[in-house]
């Protein structure tokens, strides 16, 4: 468990376009190619190549040609690229066993990406991805924003959603947003999202007698999620309100069914659309990756809810998680000025910023407000570093160096286990040639956590740097190794993962002028 983990413990239209807005996507098949069905391409069968067959389609399953691919191997800087041809397919061939990325590109589209998979030498391998268009997102998030300027006792749930939940799936190989980090930080927001339900409760029976829970919220207590969940049922029988419909929603997903739980959720924000109905909606929603869906539903929250801290945090998560990294930043830095006090927006917006290449807007500013406000916050001092050391990187007389490295001094010191901020610690002083420095600060990050690739990756180019390259191989070899479990145990979770079946409604279209 690294830092930041420690910390916060203790603290979806259907459309006939190309790059159309995400849908069904997982009810298509994903069937594995075998090497004869390869061999039909007339592509020969190498021993020790491992061979992948990309398919890029739009949501109605249409074949989306001229796509670019992009090839990636962990640890790797070399990356074959070519474009899908007018069937959307291209066969892409990996010299070596190893852990990958396929990463699908097209302009006007976000990314997507089926990352962390591990190919064995001789493997053939199939892989479906999904474009979704960058417009989607955008007009989806201001036509929900804009719809309610009303306060939640005068609204009513007069817009139906733009999409249906139709199922729930188990993960397969489905189309991602952005590389392994982004997939890793977008899963982690998601669960961090669920913590803020605790962070402004509500009596489960607000506008009932108060009474009518007593029964089920015991047994759940109890752990008894069934008879409590039969409890509810009995009593909205006799009293159908939205307390009961909620607490019904959270019971269903304890006892794993996802699909019931989003139903209630859904129920209980239509009856009533108070700020907590919205906010468990919205983080039903981003658990089980329906993203697109889950920006709707966190900025209609904040329309109707605009003081809502954590429903602009939500909804930066859930921009994040559909590929909107620029966006999601904004919504947090809003949500830091709504409650300065908050540590979830500067967290969120922290963790974003370490997985983007270039500084995201206004990070800085409030990041560098978490530190003064927290000075020993360990995480405010790393993340503030970070976005500091962002700014820095390309210049060619730096003129926070100092202050970086005292910020991330001071967070090591703090806590000596936060093995994030010895490991920026190494990037700073392999930077300035300081390589005894970042030995030690490689060093000791791995002895925090022996499971950190980079770590592991960092010192061996350090190593080679030095001359010791018997020293560098046994931290590439361990680079290697970290990785791969890194991805069995991603692999592993994904697969357990129910993820919702989205259906993006049409929407009505207007008739052209006579």
């Amino acid at each position: 468990m690294n830092c930041s983990q420690r910390f916060l413990r203790s603290l979806e239209r259907i459309s006939v376009r190309p790059c159309a807005a995400l849908a069904i996507l997982a009810l298509m098949p994903m069937i594995a190619t075998s090497a004869a069905s390869f061999e039909k391409n007339n592509l020969p069968q190498q021993s020790g190549h491992a061979t992948i067959e990309v398919t890029v389609r739009d949501p109605s399953g249409a074949p989306v040609g001229d796509a670019v691919l992009l090839l990636e191997e962990k640890g790797n800087t070399a990356i074959v690229q070519t474009k899908t041809n007018t069937n959307g397919t291209y066969l892409l061939t990996a010299n070596h066993a190893g852990t990958y990325t396929v990463r699908a590109k097209k302009t006007g589209c976000l990314d997507t990406v089926v990352d962390a998979f591990v190919l064995s030498a001789g493997e053939a391998k199939h892989i479906d991805l999904i474009l979704s268009s960058q417009e989607s997102l955008k007009l989806k998030t201001s036509s929900a924003s804009s719809g309610a300027k009303a306060s939640a006792s005068e609204m009513e749930f007069k817009d139906e959603p733009s999409f249906t939940v139709a199922g729930v799936t188990d993960w397969s190989n489905l189309g991602l947003h952005g590389s392994a980090a982004t997939t890793r930080t977008s899963e982690s927001l998601a669960k961090e999202t669920l913590a803020l339900k605790s962070s402004e409760p509500q009596p489960v029976s607000a506008g009932t007698s108060g009474k009518e829970y007593e029964a089920a919220l015991t047994l759940k207590e109890k752990g008894d999620f069934a008879g409590a969940r039969g409890e509810v049922r009995r009593t909205l029988a006799v009293a159908n309100n939205a307390g009961g419909h909620r607490l019904l929603g959270e019971l269903d997903e304890q006892l794993g069914d996802p699909l019931g739980s989003v139903q209630e959720y859904e129920t209980a924000a239509r009856m009533d659309p108070s700020e907590q109905n919205y906010f468990e909606w919205g983080t039903e929603l981003l658990l089980h990756k329906a993203g697109e869906p889950a920006v709707e539903v966190f900025a209609r929250g904040h329309a109707a809810h605009p003081t809502s801290a954590r429903m602009l945090t939500g909804l930066g998560a859930a921009l994040y998680a559909s590929g909107s990294a620029e966006e999601a930043a904004k919504r947090l830095c809003e949500a830091a000025d709504l409650k300065p006090s908050d540590p979830a927006p500067y967290l969120f917006l922290g963790k974003i910023e370490r997985t983007t290449a270039a500084p995201l807007p206004c990070s800085e500013q409030k990041l560098a407000r978490f530190a003064k406000a927290q000075p020993q916050n360990p995480l405010a001092n790393y993340y503030y570093a970070v976005s500091l050391w962002k700014r820095e990187k390309g210049s060619d007389n730096p003129s926070d160096a100092k202050k970086i490295e005292a910020l991330l001094e001071k967070a090591v010191a703090i806590d000596p286990k936060c093995d994030e901020a010895y490991l920026q610690l190494g990037v700073v002083h392999s930077t300035r040639d300081d390589l005894e420095e970042a030995v030690r600060d490689y060093q000791k990050a791995i002895e925090v956590n022996p499971n950190l690739g980079e770590a592991h990756r960092q010192l061996g180019l350090v190593y080679q740097r030095t001359g010791e390259k018997a020293k560098a191989q046994r931290e590439f070899e361990a680079y290697e190794q970290a990785e791969k479990a890194e991805a069995a145990e991603t692999e592993q979770q994904q697969k357990e993962l129910r993820q919702f079946l989205i259906i993006l409604k049409k929407q009505p279209t207007t008739a052209p002028p006579q």
